[in-house]
């Protein structure tokens, strides 16, 4: 009787051990899902703030063609004898003949594009004597040529002090604006110049 009831015991045990595994264990409480709250919630990723675009090159003026079919250019300045002067160059930027017959036209002027009274006489100098006016017709892309000259006269008044010359290959000719740099060609009391020819004057 002792014996069977030892025996039971054994067996007894042993289905404990048999048990497969997991069953008969609780079930692992499901770990709830993290939630973000309002403090924790990350902000939107900032806009890129947007790539300021370099300006275009400002395009470079271009060398417009008056309606007269003309222009005048300046060339640099050349000293002698405590003189200057500078060759200003007629072309016919036109498509058809361009006739010429005269002295360009200078006009002198102030800081805020004012004309200034400083005297152009129709004179040579230094430079090359004026023999006057002559009949020039020039095809497309042809020149010709004047020597504008500083000049100081016999009563030596008082200097002007220019900015800037207006040159045109006539009056209403369609001038342009060329800036003078320096300081022994910004001071003036006269400019010659001579006619307009095919060749420079000597």
């Amino acid at each position: 009787m002792l014996l069977a009831a030892v025996a039971a015991l054994v067996l007894t045990g042993c289905a404990g051990f048999l048990v497969p595994a997991g069953e008969g264990e609780p079930e692992p409480t499901p770990t709830p899902a993290p939630t973000l709250s309002a403090a924790a919630t990350p902000r939107p990723p900032a806009a890129a703030a947007p790539v300021a675009e370099e300006p275009d090159p400002s395009p470079t003026p271009t060398e417009e063609c008056p309606a007269s079919g003309a222009v005048v250019t300046m060339g640099e300045v050349q000293a002698l004898l405590m003189s200057r002067a500078v060759v200003l160059t007629l072309t016919n930027c036109g498509s058809t003949p361009y006739r010429v017959d005269g002295y360009p036209s200078v006009q002198a002027l102030g800081e805020d594009g004012e004309r200034l009274p400083v005297k152009v006489n129709p004179a040579g100098s230094k430079f090359g004597r004026d023999h006057g006016p002559e009949a020039l017709t020039l095809k497309p892309g042809g020149t010709a040529r004047s020597v504008l000259a500083w000049v100081s006269t016999q009563e030596g008044g008082e200097l002007v002090m220019a900015d800037a010359l207006e040159l045109a290959a006539a009056p209403d000719a369609g001038a342009r604006v060329y800036r003078l740099e320096g300081h022994d060609i910004r001071y003036m009391d006269e400019l010659n110049m001579t006619a307009w020819r095919a060749e420079l004057p000597e």
